[in-house]
């Protein structure tokens, strides 16, 4: 989707200079961040992503930043992203904040402020997850929220790409899904 040809990393590639072989780097969707990563103890249940999936992630993200190369979070992507700036998560949503929506599956509504790669707007988006982001990490301004309040998108102020959405614009084939990844895209082909 949006012209991009896309190279599965994980722990352990050994890929000789990782870091500058690729144009910018995208997380995608995975299962929950260890609550010890934003120094909580477990008190709900969760799956547990592999702590060396979010330790590798959490290198990529930094180094990353370092060489200011674009970043797109999906889903855990995006509660990495805000981890990685101090920020926390609800463990579970349902759980955790009164009146939130049914966020494990479905559709809802969204509502999109103004922000610099995304269009403004009211959407609809899909919603497979239990967790979401809390407290938000530093330098990150959210931009996209649920009807029950919770952050749907969020990126780095004052940064060349890091954005963060909740959703997974990959399943759906739809404008503002399209959106997403072609201004990554564009980013990740801008002349450094």
């Amino acid at each position: 989707m949006a012209g991009g040809i896309a190279e599965f990393v994980y722990p352990g590639t050994g890929k000789k200079d990782l870091l500058d072989h690729f144009d910018g780097f995208l997380i995608p969707g995975g299962k929950d961040v260890n609550p010890l990563q934003y120094n909580e103890d477990q008190r709900y249940e969760i799956t547990l992503e592999e702590q060396n999936r979010t330790d590798f992630e959490l290198f990529l993200l930094k180094e990353a930043i370092r060489r200011s190369k674009p970043v797109l979070g999906i889903c855990y992507g995006m509660q990495v992203i805000n981890i990685f700036f101090g920020g926390s998560l609800y463990q579970d949503i349902q759980s955790q904040k009164k009146g939130s929506l049914d966020h494990r599956r479905g559709t809802h509504a969204l509502a999109q402020y103004p922000n610099p790669f995304l269009a403004s707007g009211n959407f609809k988006v899909n919603s497979s997850h239990h967790q979401a982001v809390k407290g938000i990490g530093k330098g990150l301004i959210p931009f996209a929220y649920a009807d029950d309040g919770i952050v749907e998108g969020l990126y780095l102020g004052g940064y060349v790409f890091l954005l963060g959405v909740q959703w997974h614009p990959e399943r759906t084939d739809n404008e503002l899904s399209r959106a997403v990844f072609s201004s990554f895209m564009k980013e990740c082909h801008e002349p450094k």
